[in-house]
């Protein structure tokens, strides 16, 4: 009986699976770009935050204070409709990923500030001891124990990016959740494919996180 229903379900999806599969492929796409972008954005963001220059400093807590206080949902909004106000217009796929990273970096800043705070001062102090400018004991001392420090809670933010790229659908970008919505629009068969929707995006996430986690195994700090 179970496989009965299986196989009615798989009926209905098949004829569409790849124009789903083809959308999910184009949502990796998009996580890929979001998420370098968003460790760009949060490295800089980070170390201004961290930084002893108020100048540097107060634009920095503004930005993860606004970011993280407002929905991502709203800020994609006010990139990809308020910004032609001032002349300033993007395709949907530069809008929506320049407010997903926009988004991920002020996270990813915190998290960078998170596993800057975490390393001893001493690391630092014996950088600069041995003769190591700032800039260089940042780049070859710190930062490389950082990433180590950071691979877990870095985990989760490329799965949060993955699945929000399902808002993306609200400015009209054929991703996996707008063909899906296309899909049951003509089929009036909702149950089905928005079932094979969030099956397509737990493969995506459960991959992502695996692999990341065998990073995390390989690289684990060692006491």
């Amino acid at each position: 009986m179970r496989f009965d229903v299986i196989s009615d379900w798989w009926e209905v999806v098949a004829p569409y699976a790849p124009l789903m599969l083809d959308a999910a492929f184009f949502v990796l796409q998009i996580t890929v770009c979001v998420v370098l972008l968003s460790w760009v954005v949060g490295l800089v963001v980070a170390l201004c935050r961290a930084s002893n220059f108020k100048l540097l400093q107060w634009p920095a807590r503004f930005f993860i204070w606004f970011i993280r206080g407002t929905p991502a949902l709203v800020q994609i909004f006010i990139v990809y409709f308020g910004l032609p106000q001032f002349g300033i217009s993007m395709s949907p796929f530069v809008a929506g990923t320049l407010a997903l990273a926009l988004n991920g970096g002020s996270y990813v800043a915190e998290i960078i500030r998170g596993g800057l705070i975490g390393i001893p001062k001493g690391q630092r102090e014996s950088a600069l001891a041995l003769g190591l400018s700032r800039a260089t004991a940042m780049r070859r001392v710190i930062l490389p124990q950082v990433v180590r420090v950071i691979i877990p809670p870095i985990s989760n933010e490329i799965a949060s990016s993955l699945k929000n790229t399902s808002l993306l659908s609200t400015i009209t970008l054929m991703e996996l959740t707008l063909q899906t919505e296309v899909i049951v629009a003509s089929t009036f068969r909702p149950f089905e494919f928005y079932i094979f929707t969030a099956l397509i995006y737990l493969l995506m996430t459960t991959t992502c996180i695996y692999g990341l986690q065998i990073m995390e195994r390989r690289y684990a700090v060692r006491y």
